[in-house]
């Protein structure tokens, strides 16, 4: 699995404490940026550079991509402009679960506003969602498949 980061002004610091946490466990990830704190950057690049890059990748080796904003949902929203991209703005363990089982959701959104606390909340999502698999049911591929026709 390769993760692909990427973040805006509102969600940069997040960032950081992500790319830390997921280089202290060994994964292999990517940058798309920005790389540095720019209060008048905006999130559609940082997206279209995660989806493109992550789309790139062969698909055997289960690539995903971590967006981070203030409230996660331009993110998603630039994201899933994408054939192929499946993301989800995520607040909490059992949707992180809940994103993955169902819904192969290969993009986790994180609205920085919501989940950089005192509990770290982060941390828990990421681990939840990067460990939970797809469960492959036939309804499920059958609905992903129903997204990539639209």
């Amino acid at each position: 699995m390769k993760i692909f980061l990427g973040a805006d002004h509102g969600g940069f610091h997040l960032k950081q404490k992500i790319e830390a946490y997921i280089a202290k466990k060994g994964l292999p990830y990517e940058d798309v940026g920005d790389r540095e704190l720019d209060p008048g950057d905006d999130f559609p690049q940082f997206a279209q550079m995660a989806a493109i890059k992550l789309l790139g990748e062969d698909e055997k080796t289960d690539p995903r991509a971590i967006l981070i904003c203030t409230g996660g949902q331009g993110m998603c929203m630039a994201a899933n402009r994408f054939r192929g991209i499946r993301a989800a703005v995520i607040w909490d363990a059992f949707e992180a679960h809940e994103s993955r089982n169902d819904n192969n959701a290969n993009v986790l959104c994180l609205p920085a506003r919501v989940v950089d606390d005192e509990h770290e909340t982060w941390k828990e999502i990421i681990d939840t969602w990067l460990t939970t698999p797809f469960a492959g049911a036939a309804r499920y591929k059958r609905r992903n498949d129903q997204l990539d026709d639209l």
